[in-house]
């Protein structure tokens, strides 16, 4: 990705292939490792067969941590009702994402993270019939995780409301000033630059991207400076943001083609009932 500029939350490029599949898009890297898990995953009312070729060796790379199928037995407890296959394949992916994130022994929570996470959430469930029901899986979704999801929504709320007030010159200048945000940064700074204490993921990339989108930080030459004074290689960010655009535009494209099915089938049922209505007519 060239420009930071190249991507947009609000103008997304529709697929080429129409007949393209978003379950593929979300691919679960770890960069240290060099490992690439491909999951399939099969979701009913009844349970969830999840099969992979790599994540028994990664699974349990934290003795007495939960499993994938712990993680997900505790989101369908916490949820119970059907979720339309759209939403519910990307959901099943970044869930088995998120928990090897969360169970490496350099995982710790940061509010970038939480706002990155919250961002992918919500553009996901965008349009999901019920709001309610969104806010519900959010809640069992984090909670499956052994984590506060009052928590995530409020530390992005957070950083979305500073990155607000921030120019491109302010957003990258955090090292030399004082704040809450400002001491998160440096904080997240601090880890970064020790390796051991700081587990990049691409939810972060996206919670990097978000802040320079909301402080309207268009020039190319800023994620670079950003991801320098967080000590943040460029080069995983912009992949991952590419990744994620990738994942966005599927998505659209899916959601065009539910409102489309539900549109024929609503009219098939229109057509049932006018041609009911006009075969009592007839025999009356």
């Amino acid at each position: 990705m060239a420009a930071v500029a190249s991507l947009s939350f609000s103008a997304l490029r529709q697929c080429s292939d129409r007949k393209s599949v978003i379950s593929s898009t979300w691919n679960l890297a770890y960069n240290s490792e060099g490992l690439r898990l491909r999951t399939s995953f099969s979701c009913n009312n009844g349970g969830v067969r999840a099969s992979s070729s790599s994540s028994r060796m990664l699974i349990h790379c934290m003795s007495g941590a939960p499993t994938v199928a712990d993680t997900k037995l505790n989101f369908l407890k916490a949820y119970k009702r059907p979720i339309p296959s759209v939403y519910n394949t990307v959901l099943q992916e970044l869930i088995v994402q998120q928990h090897l994130i969360k169970y490496k022994k350099s995982y710790r929570y940061d509010p970038v993270f939480a706002l990155g996470f919250v961002t992918v959430f919500d553009q996901l469930m965008d349009g999901y019939p019920s709001d309610e029901d969104r806010e519900a899986i959010f809640q069992a979704y984090i909670k499956a995780l052994n984590e506060d999801p009052e928590q995530y929504r409020i530390d992005a709320q957070k950083l979305e409301e500073w990155a607000r007030a921030q120019t491109s010159s302010s957003l990258v200048e955090f090292p030399s000033r004082e704040g809450e945000i400002e001491g998160t940064l440096k904080d997240i700074a601090e880890r970064a630059a020790s390796k051991g204490s700081f587990s990049y993921s691409r939810f972060f990339a996206v919670g990097l991207f978000r802040l320079l989108e909301l402080a309207n930080a268009t020039e190319p030459t800023i994620l670079e400076k950003l991801c320098a004074a967080l000590n943040i290689d460029k080069r995983s960010v912009d992949r991952d943001l590419d990744v994620y655009r990738n994942l966005l535009s599927k998505l659209v494209q899916a959601k065009e083609l539910l409102k489309e099915y539900v549109a024929r089938e609503k009219k098939k049922r229109e057509e049932r009932v006018e041609s009911q209505k006009a075969n009592e007519a007839v025999t009356k």
